[in-house]
């Protein structure tokens, strides 16, 4: 191994450069704090990298972490060999999962922060509320909307939360699947409104929206119309001067001192060398699954069951949102036309918050769209080639919609992150072994809103519905959706954060993705994981890099649910 220079120590080092990465950089950075961002893939220029091409972008691993490379392993619990699987995979590049997605940018509820004070112990799952509330989390949200760009539609949705600030930009115009989902809501009297989404619709802090159309799930968006961290906040922290970002950098392992505290990391730089870079604090950015299993491999005198893991919740209470939908197939003469118009427009609140009689507590954000790129469309059923698959195409494509929803699944103590004792990556490291078996929360949940969403296709003048429910309690990780893994809480023993995502056992290592929450939520994270990493990074600049701490009392009034 060849070992590069070893660069000057900084004020921070952030692992991961996506959503909470390029957030937790951006505010430290204009705060005036050294940083270091390390990315594990590459740093793409939108307008040179990206476009529309369905087979690059969705059928080779352009955008995403290529399984042969990066593997993953799946089993349902203990007695199970895992086997590989490409489970809840991520785009790992500058910019994270803000490159590829839709962009579905919702709120959580108040309700998501108090999901055991409401329901109590649920037999099987492992429920705990969070450290803090919706009323603390909400003018991040507001922060985070304004400042990346968000496009929705003030009082539209009838059950939504307190709000300090108007939407920045107003919601794209309806496609054709959302004005038959709008019509058919009206008939049940559901309501609904267009989805709050990571996009521009006018001129916006320098941006222009330059198209409406839908290809951009699952690809790179060339035009800057929709928001993401690359195209935001990573060149809003260059400005200052005061980022360092390298991208093609595999850290394996974060270093302690003598102390017991990070003293930074060791990483491959895209040279192939071995590099030490030490820093004053770590955040850890890398997404549930990845920053997991970085601190599992990170075993030392001090920690040898991995970093910051004296609790042994290191990896468990994972969850992971699985999307499941009902498609519905129109045989009347106006086309729904897919491809024009924004992947997904309406949705609806209506159905999130528990109701006993439909016999589960949850609910999610439901939200209609169209069924998939011309290549790639598929609905269960679907001829997979020759001539009947052609006459599918012809038949099918222009007249079918879909109304899915994410699944809000129960936190699962055994359902966890882990070192897979064989399986290794290219660089001989262990790879993340998942153990995940649905709760019988989720099954009754995933069956009862996939019903539902017949019932509203079928209002909307479908001639046949499918149904895609969860089968046999397997989770086939189709979303990038994951969380829980690291959860932040107050009691040392049940949990590995503080409630400033900062570890209990090491006070300068903090994990600002989606692994601090202690329960997933109804809909898309993302949106949460910035608030909470902007939150996290301000207590970062204004109180602990001054050499103060903070607590927040946990007996305050909150929003009402």
């Amino acid at each position: 191994m060849e070992y590069a220079r070893k660069p000057d120590p900084v004020d921070v080092l952030i692992v991961g450069m996506g959503a909470s990465g390029a957030t937790a950089a951006k505010v430290l950075c204009e705060a005036g704090l050294t940083v270091v961002g390390l990315e594990r893939g590459p740093w793409l220029r939108p307008r040179e990298h990206f476009s529309g091409d369905e087979i690059k972008f969705l059928n080779r691993t352009y955008l995403w972490s290529d399984p042969r490379v990066n593997p993953r392993t799946v089993r349902m619990d203990d007695s199970e060999t895992a086997v590989p699987t490409p489970f809840s995979m991520v785009p790992q590049m500058v910019g994270g999962g803000t490159v590829h997605w839709a962009g579905w940018l919702p709120r959580p509820r108040p309700s998501d922060f108090r999901m055991r004070t409401l329901h109590g112990d649920i037999e099987g799952a492992s429920l705990a509320d969070w450290p803090i509330t919706y009323d603390d989390l909400e003018p991040y949200l507001s922060k985070v909307e304004w400042a990346f760009g968000c496009a929705g539609l003030d009082g539209a949705d009838a059950h939504e939360p307190h709000r300090s600030t108007r939407y920045p930009t107003p919601p794209a115009p309806p496609t054709r699947a959302a004005k038959r989902f709008y019509e058919a809501c009206e008939k049940l009297g559901i309501n609904a409104m267009p989805i709050p989404q990571a996009l521009i619709t006018r001129p916006f802090r320098g941006r222009t929206p330059s198209n409406w159309t839908s290809f951009w799930n699952g690809y790179g968006d060339p035009s800057g119309m929709r928001s993401s961290t690359l195209d935001t906040f990573v060149p809003e922290a260059l400005a200052t001067g005061n980022l360092d970002l390298r991208s093609e950098c595999y850290v394996r392992e974060v270093t302690v001192g003598p102390d017991g505290r990070a003293r930074g990391v060791v990483y491959i730089d895209a040279d192939g060398r071995e590099v030490e870079q030490e820093a004053k604090l770590v955040l850890l950015c890398l997404g549930a699954v990845e920053s997991a299993r970085l601190m599992l491999m990170s075993k030392s005198r001090q920690f040898p069951d991995g970093l910051a893991n004296t609790s042994g919740q290191v990896g468990r209470n994972a969850t992971f949102h699985e999307y499941l939908f009902a498609v519905g197939l129109f045989d009347d003469e106006q086309p729904l036309y897919g491809f024009p118009g924004n992947y997904i427009s309406g949705g609806s609140f209506q159905f999130y918050e528990t109701d006993y009689d439909r016999g589960h507590i949850g609910g999610a954000l439901i939200g209609a769209s169209h069924v998939g790129q011309p290549v790639n469309w598929n609905f269960p059923g679907r001829p997979a080639w020759g001539g009947a698959a052609k006459d599918a195409d012809r038949d099918f494509y222009n007249h079918a919609m879909k109304i899915g929803h994410t699944l809000h699944d129960m936190p699962v103590e055994t359902n966890r992150v882990d070192l897979d004792p064989e399986v290794k990556d290219a660089w001989g490291l262990p790879a993340a072994r998942i153990t995940h078996k649905a709760h019988p929360n989720d099954i009754a949940l995933a069956k009862w809103q996939v019903d539902k969403n017949v019932e509203i296709l079928e209002a909307a003048g479908a001639w046949k519905t499918i149904p895609v429910y969860l089968e046999r309690g397997r989770a086939s990780g189709n979303t990038c959706h994951q969380h829980g893994t690291v959860r932040m809480g107050t009691d040392p023993a049940k949990s590995v954060l503080n409630e400033w995502c900062q570890a209990h056992d090491v006070d300068n290592l903090y994990v600002l993705d989606g692994a601090s929450f202690p329960t997933a939520t109804g809909v898309n994270p993302t949106l949460t994981i910035m608030a909470n990493a902007w939150r996290c990074a301000d207590y970062i600049a204004r109180v602990h890099a001054k050499g103060r701490e903070e607590r927040l009392p946990q007996d305050r009034p909150t929003t009402a649910i």
